[in-house]
């Protein structure tokens, strides 16, 4: 069993900065991938960002240059740092852990909002 913590969100003015932490515990293959996901009223959940545990990173074209994964290895914890951040960021942001393309489990989402 694996849990995933997340924590971080909240309201913020267009053009602000929210950090976002998701902690997983429980019984975690070492080669996975960390990712957050997001999804807004109406829509489907999408992908914001993802993290290897070598580091290796991705992101939606949407984000780029405004957002920045990062984890801490030891702490099985990955952060998203956003910045300038804009009201089409509203979502509820939900923390992924992978592996083995097989495994994979789910936070429970925390909010983002961003008023104009």
């Amino acid at each position: 069993q694996v849990d995933l913590v997340e924590s971080g969100g909240g309201l913020v003015q267009a053009g602000g900065s929210l950090r976002l932490s998701c902690a997983a515990s429980g019984s975690i293959f070492s080669l996975n991938t960390m990712g957050w996901y997001r999804q807004a009223p109406g829509k489907q959940r999408e992908m914001v960002a993802s993290i290897t545990s070598g580091s290796n990173t991705n992101y939606a074209d949407s984000v780029k240059d405004r957002f920045t994964i990062s984890r801490d290895n030891a702490k099985n914890t990955v952060y998203l740092q956003m910045n300038s951040l804009k009201p089409e960021d509203t979502a509820v942001y939900y923390c992924r852990i992978s592996w083995l393309l097989r495994y994979e489990y789910w936070g429970q989402g925390t909010q983002v909002t961003v008023s104009s």
